[in-house]
């Protein structure tokens, strides 16, 4: 008698498939979650980029020489 290994495989192929899939999920939700925290963050440093950009010394004084010239 003759025992075939195909039999043990086709037993664990839903164990396999819904690793794969779970493997692939945890991907795609570590790179949506990452995408959303640094969309968010990157507005808030952006708008702290601005402020200070505008509150800075040395941006008006450039500005102000480069007009006297």
């Amino acid at each position: 008698m003759r025992f075939k290994s195909a039999t043990a495989v086709g037993a664990l192929h839903p164990i396999l498939f819904f690793a794969g899939v779970y493997v692939v999920v945890l991907l795609f939700s570590i790179f949506i979650c990452s995408t959303i925290f640094y969309s968010c963050n990157a507005t808030k440093t952006a708008i702290v980029k601005k402020s200070e950009q505008k509150a800075s010394p040395v941006t008006n004084t450039t500005a102000s020489l480069a007009d006297v010239k």
